[in-house]
């Protein structure tokens, strides 16, 4: 007959009771870390001027207990002997779901850090932070805290690092070499969106056969939309060596020049009233920078004026600088102004032959 006490020591002495008790433990600590980060730290948290501490704790708080249960997990593994294979398994295998954890962690902190650092930098600059560059952040610190993580892991399993380093270090410079193209690419774009050469919505120019809306800055390529709807996709090593010219830059705002001709004869002083009368009537002209008409040359068969005015953005150009032609097509020829077509004029001389001539 076994005693209580004798139950008791039985009960002390078991290793299963332990990890048992090991796990209920590590579950109820995890769940009273939520609770105080949530009912506690959040409460203080939002009494400071940042948000970060607040979002990174939200964030976090679930993660993090994940990671007091799986310590938990793993130290009622130890009681039944790690040394047996499988409970040796599954000892690094719940380490390695910690490390990817806590990788996971990391990447959450550092893209609440990076988005605050960019709202920061567009409040100091007075400008709109491009959506590209923050992801361009993002993406480089993932790749190397998941390099980090991925590392610990295989020291964990008894994998040496440092010979793996220097042999991916060696590979490294043959992968640079046969990637150099891409590796181009990557830097050009790179160097576009922190120069800001051009960004997402912007109307640009490389040559005369590609122009159009960038709808995309990527790492290796830009996309560009035509005005024909197609889609150009260009390198971004072979866009950062081009010349561009961007419609949008300075400020959206664009100037139209709209040349015409009338014929000989015509009073110069109504020609420009007339045509300034048309454009100040087409709503969308901006009174600043003042629209003006200028006589420019003298030319073969007409005196040769353009109209200079702009409007807010690259979008309004065309349709606005054809409402314009029509207006002052219509104004001119309510005139009596002639719109004079090239012509030649031929003056034939009638000449007497002698016998001499041939």
């Amino acid at each position: 007959m076994i005693t209580t006490e004798q139950a008791i020591q039985l009960v002390i002495e078991n290793s299963y009771v332990h990890s048992l008790l090991i796990i209920i433990g590590s579950v109820i600590a995890a769940k009273l870390s939520i609770w105080i980060a949530r009912k506690i730290l959040l409460r203080l948290t939002q009494k400071t001027k940042t948000k970060i501490d607040d979002l990174i704790i939200a964030k976090t708080s679930l993660p993090l207990s994940m990671i007091i249960v799986l310590m938990g997990i793993r130290l009622a593994i130890i009681p039944l002997g790690p040394s047996e294979t499988a409970a040796k398994i599954a000892y690094y295998s719940i380490g390695s779901l910690i490390i990817a954890i806590t990788t996971y962690i990391a990447m959450v902190v550092f893209d609440v850090l990076i988005d605050e650092w960019g709202r920061k930098w567009a409040a100091k600059t007075k400008s709109a932070v491009d959506a590209q560059l923050i992801s361009l952040f993002h993406r480089f610190s993932k790749i190397i805290i998941v390099i980090i993580g991925f590392m610990f892991i295989l020291s964990l399993w008894g994998v040496q690092i440092l010979p793996l380093v220097a042999s991916l270090g060696i590979a490294g410079v043959a992968v640079a070499f046969a990637l150099q193209n891409t590796l181009g690419n990557i830097f050009g774009g790179m160097s576009l969106i922190l120069d800001k050469s051009i960004k997402t919505g912007d109307v640009i120019k490389i040559d005369q056969d590609t122009k159009g809306r960038v709808i995309d800055v990527g790492l290796r390529s830009t996309k560009i939309k035509t005005f024909n709807n197609e889609v150009i996709i260009i390198p971004n090593g072979k866009l950062a060596d081009s010349r561009i010219q961007n419609y949008i830059l300075p400020e959206p705002s664009i100037r139209i020049e709209l040349p015409f001709g009338v014929e000989y004869g015509s009073d110069v002083d109504d020609v420009k009233k007339i045509v300034l009368n048309e454009i100040r009537k087409i709503g969308n002209v901006l009174k600043e920078p003042e629209p003006k008409v200028m006589f420019l040359e003298m030319g073969d068969f007409a005196l040769r004026f353009t109209a200079y005015f702009w409007v807010s953005s690259f979008d309004e150009k065309f349709d606005t600088k054809e409402k314009a032609n029509c207006m002052i097509y219509n104004a001119l020829n309510k005139a009596k102004i002639g719109i004079p077509f090239p012509t030649r004029t031929v003056y034939m001389k009638k000449g007497k032959y002698s016998k001499g001539n041939k």
